[in-house]
């Protein structure tokens, strides 16, 4: 039901664009949605989310001021836009949705659906 993809390999200090459809029930509009990574050897950890509404963005620390994500309602599509990649970027991005709980949006167990992940290898 959630589709990422975008990935790829880059240079150290490029950019990306994320996207993560949505097809099959029409939860897209109601549900927040998130980008988390996980790294080989490491655990799953939150990137960016974005209300239902669009209306509030959160980011991690590691990548405030470098990503930026945004959802078309009318595409049920959210993105990630990833400018100023570094090596330490490098992992599987998986998008997710659900019905997020206040303040609890860095919260994996909070999302009720996710994509498979697209790889994102950055090259230093």
């Amino acid at each position: 039901q959630l589709q990422a993809s975008g990935g790829g390999l880059v240079q150290a200090g490029g950019s990306l664009r994320l996207s993560c459809a949505t097809s099959g029930r029409s939860i897209f509009s109601s549900y927040a949605q998130g980008w988390f990574r996980q790294a080989p050897g490491k655990e799953r950890e939150f990137v960016a989310a974005i209300s239902w509404s669009g209306g509030t963005a959160y980011y991690a620390d590691s990548v405030k001021g470098r990503f930026t994500i945004s959802r078309d309602n009318t595409k049920d599509t959210v993105y990630l836009r990833m400018n100023g990649l570094k090596s330490e970027d490098t992992a599987v991005y998986y998008c997710a949705a659900g019905s997020v709980g206040r303040g609890r949006y860095s919260e994996p167990v909070d999302y009720d659906y996710w994509g498979q992940g697209t790889q994102v290898t950055v090259s230093s």
